[in-house]
């Protein structure tokens, strides 16, 4: 932010003393008070032992500023400059560490606002404001970690882990209760050896146990899941309904649209039948030479193909509103608890459900005579249906054993099992939805 020193020459000693903004207003203040009790800048030099061609810059330099002077005043007070410092911090933090907008648009709202005039607009100027913004946002993350991994009781989580591209490859774990970024880090390859080193990094000093983990189908994270993390893996539905989407919602979207335009066609074609009828009744002899001329279809059978090609794109929404209610109904099902009833499943009852629903977009598929590619994508979809059922009967067990070791009475036991842990993953379930 600047100018946010000033330099000037202090004493006779002719060497040059660097004025900080908050140290310039405290003085400024200081000289005001002592112009109002008489003393005449010179005097108020010595008296605030500050050359007195410093002072004098100081007063040409607000009052060419193109402000209030009321305006100037507070800004180059001490109260003023703080509430400057905190207002262009927060800019940065909110823009665009935040919302990811970028430098570009603090120096824009700095200078519509008109605070250019106080403070260095430009890109360079802002860009290390910036810098210092995240040293101090990683500084407090990690004291924050330290200190609260110090106090940290002793607990169970699950990760979800995937692979984003950002210029470059980037391994990144959150724990999704708390939606806290565990692992965010480059890295050269993203074999099982990899995942490993770096997510040992990340949990070091961190009082918890992974027990679980979330990610889709990748060959280094189930090799690291299985060999040296030891836990449980669970699919990512993400990676299962759009897999049926691909084969089987998006062929379907294309007939849809290709249905469409044969409504259209027909149309037109009616509409150019109606106003202009033509007779097959031309003598031979009457007709120009060449090819003959293509025959032209009644008005009844426009009419018909019009009714044809609207009953088909028709059809065709049926069959793709019910496969998108099939790979829905593939998320709905996938819970321990009923969300509709909220009752208990077991992991049997939630993959014939599964299984039910693939089947019936399978079916559409082979009614659509969609491509064999399409088909292997749904077989592949299906392979992962096992694990889904394994995740259900993973949380089903854990469930009890947290309940075995708290020592409960029958009726006590039954209830945490029949109603508070079945009310309380609904409420989760429902404050997830809300969220979002």
């Amino acid at each position: 932010m600047g100018p946010i020193i000033q330099e000037t020459q202090r004493g006779s000693n002719n060497r040059t003393q660097r004025w900080h903004r908050i140290e310039r207003a405290e003085l400024c203040a200081q000289y005001g008070d002592l112009q109002a009790q008489g003393l005449s800048q010179r005097q108020a030099a010595k008296v605030l032992e500050v050359p007195r061609s410093t002072l004098q810059a100081w007063r040409i330099y607000q009052d060419r500023l193109d402000a209030c002077p009321t305006v100037v005043t507070f800004f180059h007070s001490v109260p003023g400059l703080a509430s400057l410092h905190r207002l262009v911090l927060a800019l940065h933090v909110v823009f665009v560490e935040v919302g990811a907008c970028g430098i570009r648009l603090v120096c824009l709202l700095l200078k519509i606002i008109g605070l250019d005039r106080f403070v260095g607009a430009s890109y360079g100027t802002q860009q290390q404001v910036n810098c210092r913004v995240e040293h101090a946002i990683v500084a407090y993350h990690n004291e924050e970690r330290a200190r609260l991994a110090h106090e940290m009781p002793p607990k169970d989580i699950t990760l979800t882990q995937d692979e984003t591209f950002t210029g470059s490859l980037c391994l990144v774990g959150s724990e999704p209760v708390s939606n806290s970024i565990v692992l965010e880090h480059t890295a050269e390859a993203r074999d099982h050896d990899t995942w490993n080193e770096l997510m040992e990094q990340a949990l070091v000093g961190l009082n918890c146990k992974v027990i679980q983990s979330t990610s889709d189908e990748a060959p280094g994270l189930l090799a690291y899941v299985e060999h040296h993390l030891g836990a449980h893996h669970s699919p990512d539905l993400f990676h299962v309904q759009p897999e049926l989407s691909k084969a089987v919602a998006a062929p379907l979207a294309a007939k849809q649209r290709a249905a469409h335009k044969a409504i259209v066609q027909a149309e037109k074609t009616r509409i150019r039948v109606q106003e202009q009828p033509q007779s097959d009744d031309v003598p031979p002899g009457r007709r120009s030479p060449g090819r003959p001329p293509k025959s032209t279809p009644s008005l009844d059978q426009a009419t018909l193909a019009v009714e044809a090609a609207q009953q088909e794109y028709q059809r065709l929404t049926q069959s793709r509103e019910q496969v998108g209610q099939s790979i829905r109904a593939i998320g709905h099902a996938y819970h321990f608890v009923d969300l509709e009833r909220g009752v208990r499943r077991n992991g049997k009852l939630i993959a014939g459900d599964i299984q039910q629903h693939i089947d019936t977009i399978r079916s559409m598929a082979e009614q659509e005579n969609l491509s064999q590619a399409c088909l292997e994508r749904i077989a592949k979809a299906q392979r992962v249906m096992p694990k889904m059922q394994a995740t259900i009967e993973f949380v089903s067990g854990y469930g009890r054993q947290q309940v075995r070791q708290l020592d409960l009475a029958q009726p006590q036991s039954y209830a945490m099992h029949a109603h508070l842990i079945p009310s309380y993953y609904l409420d989760s379930i429902g404050k997830f939805i809300f969220s979002h």
